[in-house]
């Protein structure tokens, strides 16, 4: 299985490839549309400011590529909230893939949420074998509003999107390279999806 994971300069690579690595799995970082496009699996990671990493995006043609691949793609953290419609970091409009927006937490609680939270309401295959509830690791200051595409929920301040999905396309707001054994299942069941029984 040829696994790609998107190169624009949006950290966290390290530790996506070794959580792989633990499932048995080589991933190619690359920016390069036709490596990309033949990928069996897609992951568009993220951790940093949007509208500098949608910049990136734009200079090298992906903020096209990415939403026409055909194949699954996990979009993760930044990667994820960049597949919204916009994003009040940076005023940036996103890919356009997700119908939902993306907003700051209020001053309510503390910001950035830095740390362990639950997953609910799940739906998809994405979470077989992940318990209701489960715990999974976040760092983020903004949030996608929940949407008819949200597959799982977390509360912090509020009620928000915590993972999303439509078609082929899914994100997920918390980190499952950090997140444990069951984020690694989730890594797995991801690199297990195909197309016709998501």
């Amino acid at each position: 299985m040829k696994i790609v994971i998107i190169d624009y300069g949006a950290g966290n690579i390290q530790s996506i490839k070794f959580a792989l690595q633990r499932l048995g799995f080589e991933a190619t970082l690359t920016a390069n549309a036709e490596e990309i496009r033949q990928a069996d699996k897609v992951i568009f990671p993220g951790v940093g400011e949007a509208s500098s990493a949608m910049k990136k995006l734009k200079s090298t043609g992906l903020d096209q590529l990415i939403p026409r691949l055909t194949q699954p793609v996990l979009g993760i953290c930044l990667g994820m909230q960049l597949m919204c419609l916009h994003t009040e970091e940076g005023n940036t409009d996103g890919l356009k893939i997700f119908n939902t927006s993306v907003k700051r937490f209020s001053n309510q609680v503390k910001v950035p949420q830095i740390g362990w939270n639950q997953i609910s309401e799940l739906e998809s295959n994405l979470f077989n074998g992940i318990a209701e509830n489960e715990f999974m690791y976040l760092v983020h200051s903004f949030y996608a509003e929940s949407c008819p595409e949200m597959i799982a929920q977390t509360h912090y301040d509020l009620d928000y999107a915590s993972a999303l999905r439509k078609n082929n396309f899914y994100g997920l707001q918390f980190h499952p390279e950090k997140s444990s054994s069951a984020g690694e299942k989730i890594l797995d069941n991801f690199l297990k999806l195909e197309i016709s029984n998501q």
